[in-house]
């Protein structure tokens, strides 16, 4: 054997060699337990290991009512998103939809792992990170801090921060500044459709995809992926014959919805575990997510690259290595051909 030939077989074999078994069952070991200290910080679970949503705490309304302590007057309050949050896109869709932009503000705030929150993109009021806006606000406060955030710059305090509430409001409180006064997402005659729509989709769609990609054990996992796709499947036979969910005009049924679809096929379908179809896949529901991306306004309030850099940036549990996906490519703005879907009369402006 060549001098050559025996410097290379060491070298072979210690590249080929694998961690022994003991090894690999301390790293799996320590890992484990780590993850699941890390995810109940992240996401509270039951004692089925499924994920757990806290509730809003801040649950005040605006209101042209006499005697309301927030009346609706332009530019005196403003919102605070996260442009990565679904729930915090439901608010800019409907300030876009009622075209609010001149009466109410927006500041946006980035996750921070480091800060271990959201952090204000530029400081406000001596506040740098989103709990300082809080403590701002409730002095002592020790709820999460969480986007979005209907603020009043009056008053220097947070008038409410449940996105479901908010919508509703920036839909029917700010007409005599909103630039589409007569858009009304929430019409009286279609209320308890929205309602019925907004309670299914919520729990297995909306906070369905959560409930997968921080499920704590298979059978949790298994059990919100099965309510998740049935779901969908029933969404899609639904508008069928359906150009939108409750007919053939837009309502916050829709709004709700489409922010989760937006981010379903680059975030949730690979890092949430969401695999079973793409959003794109099915007939109806892929062509409704595109005539809803273009309707006049919503593309602006939509941004990929930094749902990608805030999910898989800063979910550490979920993605340790932080790497960033090149893909998937989507293109919202290919043709929907949805403009005749159930044959009626459009009701209102849509």
């Amino acid at each position: 054997m060549s001098s050559t030939e025996d410097e290379k077989k060491p070298i072979a074999t210690k590249r080929s060699k694998l961690p022994s078994k003991w090894i690999v069952w301390l790293g799996k070991f320590v890992w484990t337990n780590l993850w699941h200290i890390m995810m109940s910080k992240l996401a509270p679970r039951d004692r089925s290991g499924a994920y757990i949503r806290p509730n809003s705490e801040f649950r005040n309304f605006i209101s042209a009512a006499e005697g309301s302590s927030y009346p609706p007057v332009s530019g005196r309050y403003q919102l605070y998103v996260g442009l990565g949050c679904p729930w915090a896109h439901r608010t800019l869709v409907v300030r876009a939809l009622k075209g609010l932009e001149d009466a109410i503000s927006v500041s946006t705030v980035s996750p921070s792992p480091l800060e271990g929150g959201w952090v204000l993109d530029k400081e406000e009021n001596g506040c740098r990170t989103l709990a300082q806006v809080y403590q701002l606000a409730q002095p002592g406060y020790r709820g999460r801090s969480t986007v979005p955030v209907l603020w009043d710059k009056r008053t220097k305090t947070i008038v409410n921060n449940e996105s479901s509430e908010i919508i509703v409001m920036l839909n029917s409180e700010f007409n005599q500044f909103a630039k589409h006064p007569t858009r009304d997402l929430y019409p009286e005659q279609l209320r308890e459709k929205i309602d019925w729509w907004n309670e299914k989709i919520y729990h297995a769609v909306n906070n369905g995809v959560y409930r997968c990609g921080f499920a704590q054990t298979q059978e949790a996992y298994e059990q919100a992926c099965n309510e998740l796709f049935t779901t969908l499947d029933e969404i899609d036979i639904a508008l069928a014959s359906n150009r939108y969910l409750c007919g053939d005009r837009v309502t916050l049924a829709d709004v709700r919805l489409f922010t989760t679809l937006f981010r379903f096929d680059v975030v949730y379908y690979g890092l949430f575990k969401c695999n079973r179809r793409r959003i794109q896949d099915y007939l109806h529901l892929g062509p409704y997510l595109r005539d809803l991306y273009q309707l006049p306004g919503v593309a602006e309030t939509c941004n990929l690259e930094a749902v990608k850099q805030d999910y898989y940036g800063n979910l550490f549990p979920l993605n340790p290595g932080g790497i960033i996906p090149c893909g998937p490519e989507v293109n919202l703005l290919e043709p929907h051909n949805r403009e005749k879907v159930g044959q009626r009369k459009a009701i209102g402006n849509w």
